[in-house]
């Protein structure tokens, strides 16, 4: 096999790790956006955590394809997007939460 066929390769499995990463990390975070006005919040974490582990993991099957290079590039590029993600949206509270006042353990 040719060697820029299997950078080629890498780098799709990297930028496939992006994508899916976002998915999962954006809908975590509608997810938690979600909860406060959700009839049942048990049931929307629960439904929205297997649908987004579920495409994840799927998305990391299909990326490596019996090559573990290629898993290991998907995985840099899923963590790439979750430090950014925190960076970007670590700080902030979900709308529905901006006047909540933290819980006193004392």
């Amino acid at each position: 096999m040719e060697p820029w066929v299997s950078v080629l390769k890498i780098a799709g499995a990297f930028l496939a790790g992006l994508a899916l990463g976002w998915f999962y990390f954006w809908g975590l975070w509608k997810t938690v956006n979600r909860i406060p006005d959700a009839p049942s919040p048990h049931v929307t974490m629960m439904w929205s955590y297997f649908l987004r582990l579920g495409v994840t993991l799927g998305g990391f099957y299909l990326v490596m394809w019996g090559d573990w290079l290629r898993l290991v590039a998907a995985l840099i590029g899923f963590m790439i997007v979750r430090a950014v993600l925190v960076r970007r949206w670590g700080g902030r509270r979900p709308a529905q939460f901006k006047n909540a006042r933290s819980p006193s353990w004392n």
